[in-house]
């Protein structure tokens, strides 16, 4: 799939537990960006954890190494704000390295 025809995708949906949807979706790697700044810590573990990130990344967004580079960050235990800052900077230069591909 081409960075250029992500924005019509199956939404990824934050929750911080089973049934508390947070409010906020991701339908493009732009959207995932804004959804790991915005929602709490515990939501960005709770998915990490189960793998959802991973899964949505891989099955929707077809990105198996935005995959992988989310499953190390899994592994590495992280929370609170370090979790966050690390998932975003490689969500965000995954994002960047496909735009510079796609032009």
């Amino acid at each position: 799939m081409t960075f250029g025809k992500l924005e019509h995708v199956a939404p990824f949906h934050f929750c911080v537990d089973i049934g508390g949807y947070t409010g906020i979706s991701a339908a493009s790697y732009e959207d995932f960006l804004t959804g790991i700044k915005e929602v709490k810590a515990k939501s960005l573990g709770f998915h990490l954890q189960r793998g959802d990130f991973q899964k949505w990344v891989l099955d929707i967004l077809k990105d198996k190494k935005l995959a992988k580079d989310i499953e190390k960050v899994r592994k590495q235990r992280l929370r609170g704000q370090a979790l966050r800052n690390h998932l975003y900077r490689i969500v965000y230069e995954r994002r960047k390295e496909l735009a510079s591909k796609s032009r």
